[in-house]
């Protein structure tokens, strides 16, 4: 046990440095917010990916792969084409926009793309995600009770308070950079230590290959990549779910807020493959995990539940104590603790600054100096955080049986529905209207709830929206409703404002630069 510890005092040590470190750069707003738009393509590609992965990765993505076997490797497929949409298709020209609109959160470039006359927009969108960062927060707080309480036997609300305080202290101190620079830092720990674990776990095996074949004889389906039964309506649905995890990249703000703050559109190139390898790599090694400690350690008719935890969440921890010697235990703490935290990090400073700027600066007091701006910025993160907290240990009581994969797919679920449909449209198609951005938010969010609660309680219906899961209804439904309005309300002054700024961007683009006409010359 006490290698253990050492390993998680050295672990928070470099996160409370990085901390320290950023909060000397912080001068204004603009720093606190975005890091003065000076990232590297390094810290924004590992910061991106670390603060979209989450507890789901160590905890709930391995369970899943013990659970049902091969078919959770279509998450992995999933991911990367989320990922790659993403920094392939959607990078450059959101980059290129909010550079061009002075944009400093999402929710700037969306008051700036759609030219809006009224505040209606921004409080929407503020309030929307703040309700959906609240929950996906307080699932990565109830993940931390849960690692602290598996990994070193800790009472559960010890551990979750103890997680909630260091993230919190860091945060308030050096805002987005420290996010963004811890958010690197505990990206390498998550790779390192994800890809580290099933190949050392493969080659202590002694039967290794033999691996197929038992898991075969434990439950058929956990060797089939559409699950137990095969190809069936129902295992359909399941594979749709897993698969369609990926949308939540393709315009989620916590994730989109990494493109405002990267230095330039160079980096983005050099980005995109760094988040693409990044999240081949920590995905597979997730599964893979899974279905070998399903294969360790269950036999046929064994209930993984019991023996690997509710919704067989405990596997990675008991790999790990099966594998290495105790101070590299101590490692993988820090690296569940690596997914926690970076993803809290980054949506605390996140809201914190859409609160703050979107809300009481541009709507309330415009006149808000920089330092005011970023001193309240602060109080607001520890406000949430205190709010998170409260509601991970209110889900605990109320919901024992929750696991932490689904907890935070509805969180994530949640923001992606409401945000992600829309910004697609906003950036490929110049006739989406403001009107029409409104009533897709609308939807995406009330979907998510109706999903949940609603279409997953009927007898009928039920268990194919509950296979599904409530990504891929509200998605679609947001995504359509933001197509209808358009067409029934077009706006074709803002038709042609966008398409001209969209001209502007690409001629900027196009110029050459000052060394290119030197050279000329």
């Amino acid at each position: 046990m006490f290698e253990k510890y050492v390993m998680i005092i050295i672990y928070f040590g470099v996160l409370m440095f990085l901390g320290y470190l950023a909060s000397r750069r912080i001068r204004n707003m603009n720093d606190f917010v975005i890091g003065g738009k000076s990232l590297s393509f390094w810290v924004a590609a590992f910061s991106a990916q670390a603060t979209g992965e989450s507890a789901w990765l160590l905890l709930g993505l391995t369970g899943m792969g013990a659970m049902v076997g091969f078919s959770a490797y279509w998450v992995v497929i999933g991911e990367l084409l989320g990922v790659a949409g993403c920094w392939f298709l959607m990078a450059k020209r959101f980059k290129r926009l909010t550079n061009k609109y002075d944009s400093m959160t999402v929710i700037d470039y969306m008051a700036s793309r759609f030219q809006s006359k009224t505040h209606f927009l921004r409080i929407l969108a503020a309030i929307v995600l703040s309700i959906f960062v609240l929950i996906y927060i307080s699932a990565q707080i109830d993940a931390t009770g849960s690692a602290f309480e598996t990994f070193l036997q800790w009472d559960y609300l010890t551990g979750a308070i103890v997680g909630f305080v260091i993230v919190t202290i860091y945060c308030v101190a050096g805002g987005f950079l420290a996010a963004a620079w811890t958010d690197m830092f505990q990206g390498a720990v998550m790779l390192l230590c994800l890809m580290l674990l099933p190949l050392v776990a493969f080659l202590s095996i002694s039967n290794a290959d033999s691996i197929y074949d038992g898991l075969y004889a434990i439950e058929p389906g956990l060797v089939n990549m559409w699950g137990s039964g095969g190809l069936t309506l129902m295992n359909f649905s399941v594979v749709i779910g897993m698969a369609l995890i990926g949308l939540g990249f393709l315009g989620s703000p916590q994730v989109f807020a990494r493109l405002i703050a990267i230095r330039s559109e160079a980096e983005i190139n050099r980005g995109k493959w760094v988040a693409v390898v990044f999240t081949i790599l920590v995905d597979f090694s997730a599964v893979s995990i899974g279905v070998l400690g399903r294969y360790i350690f269950t036999t046929q008719g064994a209930d993984p539940d019991i023996i690997l935890g509710n919704g067989a969440q405990n596997v990675l921890s008991e790999l790990v104590e099966f594998t290495f010697p105790p101070w590299i235990v101590g490692l993988y703490v820090a690296a569940v603790l690596s997914a926690i935290m970076s993803t809290v990090s980054s949506l605390l400073v996140m809201v914190a600054g859409a609160i703050t700027h979107d809300l009481y600066e541009k709507i309330i007091n415009p006149s808000l100096s920089d330092n005011d701006a970023a001193q309240m910025c602060r109080l607001i993160t520890i406000g949430l955080a205190m709010s998170a907290l409260a509601v991970a240990i209110l889900v605990s009581v109320l919901s024992p049986d929750r696991t932490i994969f689904w907890f935070v797919i509805f969180g994530w679920a949640g923001i992606a529905s409401t945000f992600c449909p829309m910004i697609i449209l906003s950036l490929f198609w110049p006739k989406f209207t403001e009107r029409a951005a409104i009533a897709s938010m609308i939807t995406g969010f009330c979907m998510t709830i109706i999903s949940k609660f609603f279409l997953q309680s009927m007898e009928t219906i039920g268990p194919y929206f509950t296979a599904l899961e409530t990504m891929p209804p509200s998605f679609l439904s947001a995504l359509l409703v933001g197509y209808v309005v358009t067409i029934l309300w077009p706006d074709d002054a803002l038709e042609a404002t966008y398409r001209g700024h969209l001209t502007s961007i690409d001629a900027e683009i196009e110029k050459p630069s000052e060394s290119q006409r030197a050279a000329k010359i």
